[in-house]
Parts: structure tokens; C-alpha cells; sequence
């Protein structure tokens, strides 16, 4: 039988001199999420808590969960997952009728971790019914200025990447982007119904240089483009607002209402570091449903398991009103603002390494 037990190859967290050197990141993390409480407050947020617990933890194909169970007084047994993200329950609170909603939510991903990622970290989710994610781009530089004012800051570093975080963000489209970045355009292979055309795609790679496998599929080489050429270019003296995925990579955001082939999503980005992923939220259940199978059908494929769907949530779609809703990564926003060059720097007490 192999025990998994806490890796010792670094100092432990705990021990007086590295908390010592810890703590000014720890206590400007503090003060950030006390400024965002107020943010919030002064615009008529109402702070909500919701169970990490959940029946599915999202249904994306490359988000992988902490499973667990539920055992009832008969012995009867059910599976459960951590979260990975408030976001169907949220959705329920708006579907009841809340308006202006926000969270600090502890979330859980598996294969994750590293300096930008950690398996249990904080997301803040914030949603706004009957206005539109446009008004959450306002909201993400309003943060941004508010988190350097807080830690006293006139700017953002990390990994010889700096932004003035007072500066007004730069609106991209992931066309734009593609066509910057990678001389590619994108939207000639992604039809008016949202089919899109993988050879194409792939024409476009080779002529960028980019190297791919013949079974990438055109979702494989999108990613490929934007991690290789796109993200490393984003966030560079001011933030970076990416917005018009094509509706085949929107998730749970709605089709734009002026071009079928894109949808109302947008990403924020600082310093190369990707901080927040905003959507005009979705609310037709039937294409939720049919999204959530097609994730989930990739999902085998790729990694040979799949996650439950939410019945409860796809109900509640069909009452939830129009609304607009942001994650934003807290631990990592902490991170920019205070210097933290590690997103362990800034948790009070990070998840063991049990891996060497």
C-alpha cells in the first residue's frame, strides 16, 4: 500500500522564517480583499456563500475534480465533487431572484499546480441580472485600480512583464488577435452556426510555423495559437481585455448579437497572467445541455472520464433571468499587487505537496 505523504524537498510554510517572509504578501492580501468587499458593498452587491459540495463540479473537458462521496445513515452511498467553480450555484441564487451577487470561493482543481496555479485556491465570482458583460470590463479595471491603490503600487510585475494598473485596458478580439499575433484568420474557418472548419484552421498554423498533430482536433488548434503566440503577448504596459471567442469555445456565454460566430465572452489579462474570464451569460437550457455533452464527450476521449450534469442547474436556466457574470482568480490578482513572484506567497496556508 503507497502513503502519500507531504513532500519535504522545501522548507515548510509554517516554520517562523519563511512566515516572516511570507506575511507582507499575506496582509496585502488581506487589505485587497477588504477594498473589493467595500467595491462591491458601494455598489449594491449582496456577499453570498455557497457549498463546495456539488453533484457536478463543471463540465468543461480540461477541468479535473477532487471527487469524494456522500454516505447516507443506511450505508447508501452517492458521488460528489468539489467545485471547481461557484457558478452553477450562483446561477440558482440569480435564478431565485437575486440581482447583484458576489463571492470569495474557495475552488478545487486537480492536475494543477505550479507558480500561477495551486489545487484549492480563492475565485471571486460576481454577477450582475439584466446588465450587460461590458459593464464587468468596467468593473475588472476598476479592480485592478483599486488593488494597486491598496497595496501602494504604481505598478504590476512579474516575469520582466509590467502594467500600469491605473491605465484603461486594451479591448482585443480573439480575431484581432489572431490575425496580430499569428498573421491568422481565425473567423474564416467558424461558420454563422458556429461549425467550424479544422482544416482550415490547420492551414492557417502551418503557414504561422506553429506544429501540430494530424488528430489535433480545431479546438486542439486554437488553444495551440493561443497559448504559443497570443498569451504571451497580452497584459504588456496596460491590462488586456480579450473578448469575442467563437461561440465552440464560449462555455456558458450567449451568442453575440452581432455576429453569430462569436460569443459574449472576454478574458482579462495582466502581465501575461490570465486574472479573469467574464461571460454574457447563457440561459437557453437545451444548447447549455447540448454544450455541456459535447465538453464531456471530449472529455473521454481525451482523458477516459466524465462528470455528471447538474439537472438542478439546467432547471434553474429556464427561470434565470438575462445576466452578466466574472471569475476573476483572487490569489493571483493578490499576487500582482503585492510582488508575490509565487501564488503559494500569498495563502495562508497552501494545500501540502505530496508529490516530490
Amino acid at each position: 500500500m503507497n502513503v502519500l505523504r507531504p513532500a519535504t524537498s522545501r522548507t515548510p510554510w509554517w516554520t517562523p522564517e519563511s512566515h516572516i517572509d511570507r506575511r507582507p504578501f499575506l496582509i496585502g492580501r488581506n487589505a485587497v480583499q477588504t477594498a473589493l468587499r467595500g467595491f462591491f458593498g458601494k455598489h449594491d452587491f449582496i456577499e453570498v456563500d455557497t457549498a463546495a459540495l456539488q453533484v457536478s463540479p463543471g463540465n468543461e473537458t480540461h477541468l479535473h475534480a477532487f471527487a469524494t462521496e456522500a454516505i447516507a445513515i443506511d450505508g447508501k452511498r452517492a458521488p460528489l465533487y468539489l467545485h471547481t467553480s461557484p457558478e452553477f450555484a450562483a446561477k440558482k441564487l440569480l435564478a431565485a431572484g437575486e440581482e447583484r451577487i458576489f463571492t470569495f470561493a474557495h475552488v478545487y482543481r486537480n492536475r494543477e499546480r505550479g507558480p500561477l496555479h495551486h489545487p484549492e485556491f480563492t475565485m471571486l465570482e460576481w454577477y450582475r441580472a439584466g446588465e450587460s458583460y461590458e459593464q464587468l470590463m468596467d468593473d475588472c479595471t476598476h479592480m485592478l485600480a483599486l488593488a494597486a491603490e491598496t497595496a501602494k503600487t504604481k505598478r504590476f510585475v512579474f516575469r520582466q512583464m509590467e502594467i500600469d494598473p491605473f491605465a484603461e485596458p486594451e479591448r482585443l478580439t480573439l480575431a484581432e488577435a489572431f490575425h496580430r499575433f499569428a498573421s491568422i484568420d481565425l473567423l474564416a474557418s467558424v461558420a454563422t452556426s458556429g461549425d467550424t472548419n479544422r482544416d482550415l484552421l490547420a492551414t492557417g498554423l502551418k503557414q504561422a510555423g506553429i506544429r501540430f498533430s494530424e488528430d489535433d482536433t480545431w479546438a486542439d488548434l486554437f488553444s495551440k495559437v493561443l497559448v504559443e503566440k497570443i498569451e504571451p503577448n497580452l497584459g504588456q504596459g496596460r491590462a488586456t481585455i480579450l473578448c469575442e471567442y467563437p461561440v465552440s469555445e464560449a462555455a456558458l456565454a450567449r451568442p453575440s448579437a452581432h455576429d453569430p460566430r462569436v460569443a459574449e465572452r472576454f478574458e482579462l489579462y495582466a502581465c501575461g497572467v490570465e486574472l479573469a474570464n467574464a461571460f454574457g451569460e447563457l440561459t437557453d437550457a437545451g444548447e447549455q445541455r447540448r454544450r455541456f455533452e459535447h465538453e464531456m464527450a471530449e472529455k473521454a476521449r481525451i482523458y477516459g472520464e466524465r462528470y455528471p450534469l447538474d439537472e438542478d442547474f439546467l432547471a434553474a436556466l429556464s427561470v434565470m433571468p438575462a445576466a452578466s457574470g466574472a471569475a476573476l482568480g483572487f490569489d493571483r490578482l493578490a499576487m500582482l499587487a503585492t510582488g508575490a513572484s509565487r501564488i503559494e506567497q500569498v495563502m495562508w496556508a497552501p494545500v501540502a505537496e505530496v508529490f516530490e
